[in-house]
Parts: structure tokens; sequence; C-alpha cells
């Protein structure tokens, strides 16, 4: 694996990485999302760390705002909502937790010039997914008993692959696939989404921690810890703005700006 310094770790340790956190944070809470999408860009692009322990230390920052962002909306979805829910969750688990352990083992073993690419045509293919299935109403459920239970499952395990690969959640695959195939409000599918993503992401980590590169994580404390403080501030924004700023802005501008971060990890080829 190629070295992840051009830039020293001390010069990591500036307020870009708190107030970078503190964005990506707040737009994960509004929709429900790690925000990995957004950061991981950031963390190569502006940060210079290699592609896998981008994807590394993506992870454990879109851990903080999962397991943050949760609580930070049950103003507007209670957990309540979320336990009346538990089979579709568990659904999606049981593909996803398959898929992220895969995916993991997968990107390890990719070069890091081939992750660069697979990142890149991940971020556009995500960026679609938002315009297309974000702006889809609640129509009913399309599927019923074991199709529907199938279709879950293989939408899980395609899911929790991409979210180990590209380090992220998985919420812009997730979000649309609960509403779609479940027929689920879309504010109550982004807290769904975010109690499937846990324990996903959970898994996904726990393999990338064979790696050698899982090191990054020790060898940047200060820089980890500056920017999670800034993404629990943002979940918590997020969560306040939840219910204020309608999806049919943010989201087609969210995915501008997915487009624009592939381009820029593209030319890192």
């Amino acid at each position: 694996m190629e070295n992840s310094a051009h830039t020293s770790p001390a010069a990591r340790n500036t307020p870009a990485a708190f107030f970078g956190g503190a964005t990506i944070g707040a737009l994960g809470g509004l929709i429900g999302l790690g925000g990995a999408e957004f950061r991981l860009p950031l963390l190569i692009g502006m940060f210079n760390f290699a592609a896998l322990e981008a994807v590394i230390l993506n992870k454990a920052m879109s851990l903080v705002v999962v397991a943050t962002a949760l609580p930070f909306r049950t103003a507007t979805v209670p957990f309540g909502a979320i336990t009346e829910n538990w089979g579709i969750v568990a659904n999606l688990l049981a593909g996803s937790l398959m898929g992220a352990w895969y995916g993991a083992g997968w990107a390890t073993r990719l070069k890091s010039e081939t992750l660069y690419k697979v990142i890149a045509a991940l971020l556009v293919a995500i960026a679609v997914v938002l315009v297309m299935g974000h702006d889809a109403t609640t129509t009913g459920q399309p599927l019923a008993g074991s199709a529907q239970l199938i279709a879950g499952v293989v939408a899980g395990f395609a899911i929790g692959i991409v979210a180990s690969l590209l380090g992220v959640a998985g919420g812009e695959l997730l979000i649309p696939t609960l509403v779609l195939l479940f027929g689920a409000d879309i504010k109550l599918a982004g807290s769904l989404s975010l109690a499937v993503s846990l324990p996903t992401m959970l898994v996904g980590f726990t393999r990338y921690s064979r790696d050698q590169s899982f090191a990054v994580l020790g060898k940047n404390k200060r820089f980890l810890l500056v920017m999670a403080s800034g993404s629990v501030l943002g979940t918590f924004i997020g969560g306040l703005l939840l219910g204020v700023v309608p999806n049919a802005v943010l989201l087609p501008v969210l995915a501008v700006i997915m487009v624009i971060s592939a381009v820029k990890v593209w030319r890192h080829t």
C-alpha cells in the first residue's frame, strides 16, 4: 500500500477537519446517511490519505455520524417508530451483514489505482440513485411475502458490499430501497437506514481491522478526534433541521456534489 502522507500528520490537525466533519455530519444527520460519500473525497483530496486508508478513516467517521444521528433524529422520528418496523430492518440486515464482510475483503485486495476508479464510479452511481430514488413518493409495497423477503436480502447484500467497499453507511442506497421496496415514509426511511447501517458498518470495520492499513487510525488519533468532534456537532444540527429543509431541494444538490467528488477522486488514478 502506498504511503498516505504528502501531508504530515501535524498538518492534518487543522480546523478544516473539524468544520469538514461538522458540515458532513449535518448533512448525514438530516437525511439519514453516514456522510461518507462527501467525506471520502475530502480525506483523499485535501488530507492526502491513500485510497484504502481513506476508506478505513471514512468508516470510522461514518460510525460516529450514524451512532449519533439516530438519537438526534428522535424528535421527529421516535425510537418507537423504528422498533415497530424491526422486521424490515432484520430483512435488510440478513443480506447487508454478509455483503459488508465480502466487500471489505475485496477492498483490501485491490490496488490503490483500481480502488480510486471503483470509488469514483460508485459515487456517480449513488448520485443517480439519490435523484431517482429519493424523489419517489410512497406508493405502497410492490412485492409481498416471500418475494419481498428475498428481494430485501438481495438488496441488503448488494448494499453491504458497496458500504464496505466505499466506507459508507449505505443510507444513500438503503433509503431508496426502503421507500420503493417497503413503502416507508422518507423520514422514517432515513432512521431505519441508520438502524441497518450501524451493525453493517461494524461488520465491515471488523473485517478491515485484519489489514495492515488499519494502523492509519492509531497514527492519526488527534485528527480523528478533531473530525469526530465536528461530526457529533454536525449530526446534532442535522437532527434539529430534520423536517425543516425539504428533500426535494436538498437531494439534487447533494447529488451534484457527489458527481463533483467523483471527478476529484478519479483524478487520483
